[in-house]
């Protein structure tokens, strides 16, 4: 129990590292929270020109998902940690990019995140979550559908290839719906734009 409550304390603190604005900040940015979406990460780093620090930041908030739930599959299992404890630390590291407790609880929209938590769990379960978000996004433009299409397919794929490519946990499966409610809720402005035809296509700056 004592090691349960430590790696999830730990993985949200890793998730609470809100790279959107630190590599900006070591780039020589603006702050993201500052322009376009205000929204902390990859999507909005980018329409600040620099694709170089877009790219850094969504490989680092996916490793930040990642970490925490590669290290209880490798190394958990001596110290009790096994299925719960993963839902838990893939949880709590996406709340901690959503609400990170270094910044104020003011946090991004935890697409890279949650998707870096998918791939620690199964690599063949993030490359088809992150092979519909390409689909979806290359044909629509939009990164905002692309990114909701592919958190409804990310628990659907993981009940689905179950005996097949790998084995579910029902805790695991719970976990990842929450995932995709919360960034369905986190995600209902650009909706509300995907409804009214006004929300903003890859690559084009959003009006200020």
């Amino acid at each position: 129990m004592v090691y349960t409550v430590l790696a999830t304390l730990a993985a949200y603190a890793m998730g609470s590292l809100s790279f959107a604005v630190i590599v900006s900040r070591v780039m020589g940015l603006n702050d993201p929270r500052t322009y376009g979406s205000k929204n902390p990460g990859a999507t909005n780093v980018l329409r600040s020109g620099s694709k170089a620090a877009a790219v850094v930041t969504l490989l680092l908030d996916a490793l930040k998902g990642w970490l925490p739930v590669v290290l209880v599959k490798w190394y958990g299992k001596p110290y009790g940690l096994e299925e719960g404890t993963l839902a838990l630390v893939g949880l709590a590291a996406f709340l901690g990019h959503l609400y990170p407790v270094f910044f104020r609880f003011v946090g991004g929209k935890g697409v890279a995140t949650a998707l870096g938590v998918i791939v620690g769990v199964n690599p063949l379960l993030g490359l088809a979550v992150g092979a519909s978000w390409v689909v979806v996004a290359y044909f629509s433009r939009y990164s905002s559908l692309a990114s909701l299409v592919a958190a409804v397919f990310a628990p659907v794929y993981y009940l689905f290839g179950d005996g097949v490519a790998w084995y579910a946990d029902g805790r695991v499966a719970l976990f990842m719906a929450v995932m995709t409610g919360l960034l369905f809720w986190r995600h209902s402005e650009n909706i509300n734009r995907l409804i009214k035809g006004t929300e903003s296509r890859l690559g084009q700056k959003k009006a200020s």
